[in-house]
């Protein structure tokens, strides 16, 4: 890694995140449109905190596995992991693409310290290309935040300090991911992409989420739907 372009960026997260207590507001509003002009995938839906989605026929909890075709740099050969999926749109982490840096780096700039070594050395992923200052946490089981949004029975996605807090004391989630900007789709979009053989979907699986090793997940949630999606040729369809 770069220490000078590091050290740069990380001055950047810090002002960010002191302004946003650990992308607090980012599962509430679409209000912040300045990253997102430019592309109708980035649109972010209003979600409601600490409260369960009604049933509904939705791709939450699901995989979005991109095709051997996917154009998009931003999310070719990646496994995209769907939080919100309703009448407004979507809102997903990719759960195989490694930032630069590392937990330790993100909790220094929040004025936490953590003397274990396999919280501070932890990866930090991009959750995608919109808003990459912002911080989200995947983890099970739910728990008792501040800023909780229920994806499922198991899963659930955090936004505040608190969690990163007992993480970095060795008291939070079992199971966790930590990821920086996430992905969006207006509404609409998920199916005409999949119309588009853009991807394959097929449930969630906590093995891959928090298990499987960074470079191995793309194939293992293809083979979730035994699929070998190495051997796929680029108008292979979707599951």
């Amino acid at each position: 890694r770069n220490p000078h372009l590091l050290r740069s960026k990380l001055r950047f997260l810090r002002c960010v995140l002191a302004q946003t207590t650990f992308a607090r507001y980012v599962l509430e509003t679409a209000s912040d449109r300045d990253s997102v002009k430019s592309a109708r995938r980035h649109r972010l839906p209003r979600l409601a905190y600490n409260v369960r989605m009604l049933p509904m026929t939705t791709l939450a909890n699901h995989f979005l596995i991109a095709m051997p075709g996917m154009r998009d740099p931003s999310f070719r050969r990646s496994v995209a992991f769907v939080c919100q999926h309703g009448e407004d749109g979507a809102m997903g982490l990719l759960v195989n693409r490694l930032s630069e840096y590392r937990l330790g780096d993100v909790l220094a700039q929040m004025n936490l310290k953590s003397e274990l070594s396999q919280v501070s050395d932890a990866p930090v992923l991009i959750g995608g290309p919109v808003q990459p200052e912002r911080g989200f946490v995947l983890h099970v089981p739910h728990g008792d935040w501040e800023s909780s949004f229920k994806i499922s029975e198991r899963l659930c996605v955090t936004t505040s300090r608190d969690v990163l807090a007992a993480i970095a004391e060795g008291r939070g989630p079992r199971d966790a991911l930590v990821a920086l900007g996430y992905s969006g789709w207006s509404h609409g979009q998920i199916d005409i992409e999949l119309k588009e053989n853009s991807w394959l979907t097929v449930a969630a699986d906590e093995r891959i989420l928090f298990a499987t090793p960074m470079e191995q997940r793309w194939e293992a949630a293809a083979a979730l739907v035994g699929v070998d999606i190495s051997s796929l040729t680029d108008y292979a369809g979707h599951a």
